[in-house]
């Protein structure tokens, strides 16, 4: 049987929402190219990624006159692009809570508006399990038992694959 290749969405017309001398962020939504379901069920509603924080007050102006929502899951990102905070809650507060108190670190933020909000958890966790290392945690919301492996950290009802050590004696190597 032969490989369909689908087309990848398109953009449709982009508007500037903000920019300066070097950089401009843009507002527009992706269109399903022909032989792409039109029907499929999204997991984000809006996405922003890595955008100057300089631009958080327009995207947050934007987002509100178009009346979308403005809670999800955050990135706050480094100059080099790197995460250094990732939350949930209400984004645009956040990121400018995150940005006064880090001023010369945050350059850079990314955020998930996500369809389903029972589901902004579960890509919180996500993200952190990822970029931890790298990740500055708030002492008073850190979570001591998120720790990777854990899976009850996933939302009830949820199928998974776990690794275990056998229990016993370890099997020995012979030379």
């Amino acid at each position: 049987m032969a490989k369909q290749r689908k087309k990848s969405s398109r953009k449709s017309k982009v508007e500037r929402v903000w920019g300066n001398a070097q950089w401009t962020v843009g507002y527009g939504r992706l269109v399903p190219s022909p032989g792409r379901p039109t029907k499929t069920t999204r997991l984000f509603k809006v996405v922003g990624e890595k955008l100057p924080i300089e631009a958080l007050n327009d995207v947050r102006r934007e987002l509100r006159a178009r009346g979308l929502g403005q809670e999800g899951v955050y990135v706050a990102h480094d100059s080099m692009g790197y995460a250094r905070y990732v939350g949930r809650g209400r984004i645009f507060s956040r990121l400018k809570a995150r940005a006064r108190q880090s001023v010369l670190e945050v350059k850079y933020f990314s955020f998930y508006v996500v369809q389903a909000k029972l589901h902004e958890r579960e890509i919180e966790t996500l993200l952190i399990r990822i970029a931890a290392p790298m990740l500055y945690f708030n002492e008073r919301k850190k979570r001591l038992n998120l720790s990777p492996g854990n899976i009850r950290d996933y939302e009830p009802g949820t199928q998974f694959y776990q690794r275990h050590y056998k229990k016993g004696r370890r099997a020995t190597r012979r030379t």
